[in-house]
């Protein structure tokens, strides 16, 4: 059994050694001062994280909980949403939208590529009866980043709602809602944000709050409104994930002690380290142009099992990835670098996949493939203070 597990998902993640201790204090009571302070700290920055003037509302759920919450609160039974379906995550929005009686309008991409605001703008045009856009920042499922910036251009000409799953791209990658023009912006707490799973993060705009408060309420649980009065007071509105908020406290200091930018800065240099590694042994790389910033997907040479590479790389070098969900089971490799991740973790699953890869009969391409990640990262590590690395890829 390897010495050392490297947790390379994406998500749940590694946890940092504050936040493992911040997790581990003696229980608050969820209704007294001590609490609320801690909920001041983190709406503060958590506001900052989100790039929100207004509240940011915790929720004791998964990340799919609050894509649960934010469609039934900003839309009736019987209102029309564009989903924009590029993966496994795509299709839960239709299903959530099935779920809540909306009649739903499908973009689609093929898996491994991201939709283009000119064709969201088409649809738009084409059938004005579209209440609300529904998309991921990130899509999981296959490591691609979608334009939201663009298409949130595109939704505030329209009046069309604008929801973004952004659970693998908060703290992974710039997604300023207020400067952006995001309607409802929402993450979990397993990825960017180190944490255990067991905690979402969801923040509405002026204009989305307004459509909620005319929204009749469906769900005694998730209650946005409600949550937003209990959220002035420091409480949330059913008993807290205390622990988990006073984890969330700490990640959060941890997190934007350097500032944002450093937090771009790296997952930046850390995609390019695990891509060009990818690259340099003569893989695949199965979202070549529009690519997220906490996940590398790698398509596997045609007659590799997929799951015996999973299985060697854990048992032989203790480096956890996740496969391909539904017909890309056994034909793609997720590299996780997200949150409490470093250049040695990412430099270490690139050896292990290239080992795993030579034990299930794949190739292994160059013998300097480390030589030539670590030389990337170098290089996208060398951005001038105060920028960020460019939305946009080639």
């Amino acid at each position: 059994m390897p010495e050392k597990i490297r947790l390379l998902t994406p998500g749940p993640t590694p946890l940092p050694e504050r936040v493992r201790l911040a997790l581990a204090k003696d229980m608050l009571h969820h209704r007294k001062g001590e609490f609320m302070a801690v909920m001041g700290r983190a709406q503060e920055n958590l506001r900052l994280l989100f790039g929100t003037a207004g509240p940011v509302l915790p929720l004791s759920c998964s990340g799919t909980g609050a894509m649960t919450a934010a469609v039934h609160s900003l839309f009736q039974p019987g209102e029309k949403v564009l989903v924009v379906e590029a993966g496994k995550f795509g299709q839960r929005w239709e299903q959530i939208a099935a779920m809540r009686g909306l009649e739903t309008a499908t973009l689609s991409a093929p898996w491994g590529e991201a939709i283009s605001a000119p064709a969201v703008e088409e649809r738009l045009r084409e059938d004005p009866a579209i209440a609300g856009v529904l998309l991921q920042h990130s899509e999981t499922s296959t490591g691609v980043l979608h334009p939201v910036r663009e298409v949130a251009e595109v939704c505030r000409r329209s009046g069309a709602l604008l929801v973004v799953d952004g659970i693998s791209a908060v703290g992974l990658c710039p997604c300023p809602m207020d400067e952006w023009g995001i309607d409802c912006l929402l993450t979990g707490s397993q990825k960017g944000l180190m944490l255990p799973p067991g905690l979402a993060l969801l923040a509405l705009s002026p204009r989305a709050w307004k459509k909620a408060e005319s929204v009749s309420p469906n769900c005694f649980y998730f209650n946005l409104l409600k949550e937003r009065d209990s959220l002035a007071k420091g409480q949330t509105n059913f008993t807290s994930p205390v622990n988990l908020i006073v984890g969330l406290d700490e990640a959060l200091a941890l997190l934007l002690e350097n500032g944002l930018e450093a937090v771009y800065v790296k997952q930046w240099g850390l995609t390019m380290l695990a891509r060009a590694g990818v690259r340099a042994m003569g893989l695949v790389l199965f979202a070549e142009k529009d690519f997220a910033w906490g996940i590398t997907s790698v398509l596997l040479p045609e007659g590799v099992d997929g799951g015996q590479v999973l299985r060697c790389a854990a048992e032989k070098f203790g480096v956890l990835f996740a496969g391909g969900q539904d017909h890309l089971k056994g034909r793609l490799v997720r590299i996780g670098h997200m949150g409490h991740v470093d250049w040695a973790d990412v430099a270490a699953g690139l050896f292990a996949l290239n080992q795993a890869l030579k034990d299930a009969g794949g190739f292994c391409g160059s013998r300097d493939y480390l030589e030539q990640a670590l030389a990337a990262w170098r290089a996208a590590l060398a951005v001038p203070p105060g920028e960020t690395p460019p939305m946009t890829h080639s």
